[in-house]
């Protein structure tokens, strides 16, 4: 095997390990082999086998090293182009997978309407569907029916779906109520670092949950004696983590107070739907969250989540560095006003219509209309912080935004240690970003963007940042394995697409 080929095999090899959350020790251990060898495969520095590439696309569960498979999928950018027109910002990607699993706590029909159709949901549906839940596409595919069987068989769980999602921990909250033990598979997803479960056990250990983890697996014990005797105050504000503390307490005979509460728009969506199963909810959009428990929960509800932040700062910031003139409907303003001040501060040049409900009856929509604009970076730095602050998931559009604006812009990303890392791609095509430590970079503009080809990051939010800043550069670009954006976003390049922007889909021969 040739020396170039054995090092695109290795980085291919690399990529997909990380996409699993695998450490190389995970890995070796799966293969039957060293650690240093895998190390190895990875640089590139060691010949491969056909049988041997097969082993590891089985136990990668990757169709980019499994031979005879659909190879990866990859986007072809032709930058510079003006984007015009109005798009709708779809529904809440986040919400969406905390309804799904939160559908677990009633045993009536869940009918979700207007679901994102997207990767991280595909996953968890197929989760749901091994352990015996029944899913059912309705209206051409944008509304799902899920009816939970009786009796839930988790030995059958699709293992291979809940390793490729972070989501699956989400399951320990209402999984609690139907079985006395069990197990999940470690859950996946992006490559952000080190995140640890403990939050969750903190929050769930009073209802009697207890936790054990040994080969890829948690096993999970319930103590039905055990009954919180205080309010539970969670070590840290985080949206699942708040998230299986609510579908705990939702079955609880009894009122538990959450303290620490994350208020973000995907918890506030859980507990609009939890309110619609009986279940009364008191503070919702507050950092103190009081829950009446129901016991048993039997009803056929229709919930639409709303729709989602994170991708309407995804086309905001589109339009913004193509300094073109688009209309984005359906934002969710009140998950936004702390973006739209910055960039207020900033000098963007942009309308929002007077304010409407949601299908929900309660999140509050804007329409946004961006106009060409000169931006100046920010006298702050800029850094997220727990709602309402600037939300995690949006700071690395600011990055983008910094390299198009006039001076010299510190973003600092303290939540995850690795993710900042990753903003240093945007150099490949021209940015001027300087990466300070593992949680901070410093980005000088503005930016004479260049079109270049770039491995996707392997991580969700970089990897849109990537793209976007593509369609800025000039020339043709090519962002490769973009799998993780499909995790997030539907048809995230042909909706682009619908604005002017010139992004064709391609695989390798």
């Amino acid at each position: 095997m040739h020396v170039d080929q054995r090092a695109r095999i290795g980085q291919i090899i690399r990529d997909a390990r990380v996409h699993r959350d695998l450490t190389q020790a995970r890995l070796a251990e799966v293969l039957g082999t060293s650690q240093s060898a895998v190390n190895r495969m990875e640089r590139g520095q060691q010949n491969l086998s056909l049988e041997m590439i097969a082993r590891i696309g089985e136990a990668l569960d990757s169709e980019i090293v499994t031979v005879g498979q659909l190879p990866p999928s990859h986007l072809r950018v032709t930058g510079g182009r003006t984007l015009s027109g109005a798009i709708d910002v779809k529904s809440s990607k986040n919400a969406a997978v905390a309804l799904l699993c939160a559908s677990l706590l009633n045993a009536g029909r869940t009918t979700l309407r207007g679901v994102a159709r997207i990767e991280e949901v595909n996953r968890i549906i197929e989760v749901l569907t091994s352990i015996g839940v029944r899913t059912r596409w309705l209206s051409g595919g944008s509304d799902l029916e899920i009816t939970p069987a009786a009796a839930l068989d988790l030995s059958a769980i699709d293992s291979e779906a809940a390793r490729r999602t972070r989501s699956v921990i989400m399951l320990l909250g209402p999984l609690m109520h139907r079985l006395d033990h069990f197990d999940l598979p470690y859950a996946g997803g992006c490559d952000l670092g080190t995140r640890t479960v403990e939050p969750h056990m903190v929050a769930l250990r009073p209802y009697g949950l207890r936790v054990s983890t040994t080969h890829g697996r948690y096993h999970a014990e319930v103590d039905r004696s055990s009954s919180p005797t205080r309010p539970i105050v969670l070590t840290e504000r985080g949206d699942t983590v708040t998230e299986n503390a609510l579908m705990a307490a939702a079955r609880h005979d009894g009122v538990t107070t959450i303290r620490n509460a994350s208020p973000n728009y995907m918890v506030q969506d859980l507990c609009f739907f939890l309110q619609q199963l009986g279940v009364q909810v008191d503070g919702i959009g507050t950092t103190t969250l009081t829950v009446h428990g129901v016991p048993d929960i039997n009803v056929d509800v229709d919930y639409a989540p709303s729709e989602d932040p994170v991708e309407a700062m995804s086309l905001l910031t589109a339009a913004i560095v193509t300094d073109s003139e688009v209309t984005i409907r359906r934002a969710p303003v009140e998950f936004l006003e702390i973006e739209l001040a910055v960039l207020e501060e900033m000098g963007l040049d942009y309308d929002r219509s007077e304010e409407y409900p949601a299908e929900n009856g309660r999140t509050r929509l804007v329409d946004l209309t961006t106009r060409p604009s000169k931006l100046r970076s920010p006298i702050d730095k800029i850094h997220p912080m727990p709602f309402p602050g600037l939300n995690i998931d949006n700071l690395p559009f600011f990055a983008l935004i910094a390299a198009v604006a006039e001076g010299a812009t510190l973003i600092h990303d303290w939540v995850y240690e690795n993710r900042a890392i990753y903003l240093c791609e945007l150099n490949k095509l021209g940015a001027n970003v300087r990466l300070l430590d593992p949680h901070r970079v410093y980005v000088e503009g503005p930016t004479h963007w260049s079109g270049a080809e770039v491995v996707c990051p392997p991580a969700l939010r970089p990897a849109v940042v990537i793209l976007l800043a593509m369609m800025a550069a000039k020339g043709t670009s090519v962002l490769r394995n973009v799998y993780v954006i499909d995790r997030g976003y539907e048809d995230l390049a042909a909706r682009l697409g619908s604005l002017g922007a010139q992004i064709e889909t391609f695989h390798d021969r």
